[in-house]
């Protein structure tokens, strides 16, 4: 059996109306046989039991406070009330799904900070729904950036897609392709892998972790002939990167970096911006990717992929990158390496 952390992990709504509550109660109904962590969902119980009637799934469902929850896990889903209701149907947000989702996560990070979750594991959530809605944050790692601010300092989060098969981070996120291209900074190459090599050692065990570093231009700007930016923004954050200690390397060409002998000479690819590193991972592990947020004061993972709308409520939805994401939460809180 799997070491699992000794306080259950946080998992979040997400969007209601999308396929987070499918792929919970589909996790839920194998945790004996995949020998799961303990987990409960932070949400409203009359959702759960409506999409459960919806899924044809026969599962128990326990309204607890988070202390309770692993003592029912084996036995019922744990549900811990977040105070907001929704009526969202599968598919169809409404008004209710964005207190709903915001509501969820912002308990997960308090009940992780406070010591009652080990984890935090977020279940997909609609950006466009939560825009209109007044939210503010480009995407989920802005705001639990936000969220684990202490005395004014908010965190530099930086978000990684892991699998067993490779691992990437992009340094600049949730932006255009036009403002990537401004953000780049070496500043920003060199605090990003910084983190990344801290938390690979700290969070996953890796001694040594060996980093790959993109080029930004086709085959790595062709000494200069297709740009600069690898002479005048990506060297100068290597040699600071090398003179740290940390074993990176590049600028390597983006196109021949990912196959499978490449990935075997790495621990981590580290690249410019958002589709040059999440492509190549959708590409080799779309069903078991992981999101990570790395430079947290606590550990998040959630799965890799989105609300999947048109599907919400139909029992297709794959569990698996789910069940990844709490896997994946259960080993890096369970080793307690800091």
């Amino acid at each position: 059996m799997a070491k699992h952390p000794a306080k259950p992990l946080a998992l979040t709504l997400g969007e209601p109306a999308g396929i987070g509550p499918d792929i919970t109660i589909a996790a839920w109904l194998r945790r004996r046989e995949l020998d799961l962590p303990a987990f409960y969902l932070l949400g409203d119980e009359a959702l759960i039991a409506r999409r459960a009637k919806a899924l044809g799934a026969d599962v128990r469902i326990a309204s607890v406070s988070a202390s309770e929850a692993e003592s029912v896990f084996a036995e019922a889903l744990p549900v811990v009330a977040t105070g907001e209701r929704t009526s969202a149907e599968p598919g169809k947000p409404d008004a209710s799904s964005a207190p709903a989702a915001l509501a969820s996560i912002r308990q997960a990070v308090t009940d992780v900070r406070e010591g009652r979750a080990g984890a935090v594991v977020t279940n997909p959530i609609a950006k466009s729904v939560l825009y209109r809605a007044g939210f503010r944050h480009p995407g989920h790692t802005e705001f639990l950036a936000e969220l684990a601010a202490e005395d004014g300092h908010v965190p530099q989060p930086v978000m990684m897609l892991w699998s067993p098969r490779l691992a990437v981070v992009p340094v600049t996120i949730h932006v255009s392709l036009r403002d990537a291209l401004a953000q780049l900074t070496s500043e920003l190459i060199v605090s990003t892998v910084r983190i990344v090599a801290t938390e690979l050692e700290s969070r996953f065990g890796i001694s040594n972790p060996r980093i790959a570093i993109s080029g930004l231009n086709p085959h790595a700007g062709e000494d200069g002939s297709l740009g600069h930016e690898e002479q005048t923004v990506i060297a100068p954050a290597l040699k600071a990167l090398r003179s740290d200690g940390i074993e990176a390397k590049g600028p390597l060409p983006a196109d021949t970096m990912f196959h499978e002998a490449a990935r075997n000479t790495y621990d981590c690819a580290v690249c410019m911006y958002h589709d040059q590193a999440l492509i190549p991972i959708k590409t080799v592990a779309f069903d078991d990717a992981v999101n990570v947020t790395l430079g947290l004061p606590f550990i998040r993972t959630s799965p890799d992929h989105g609300t999947a709308f048109d599907i919400a409520g139909t029992g297709k939805a794959n569990p698996a990158s789910l069940i990844a994401a709490l896997r994946l939460a259960s080993r890096m809180a369970a080793a307690n390496i800091r």
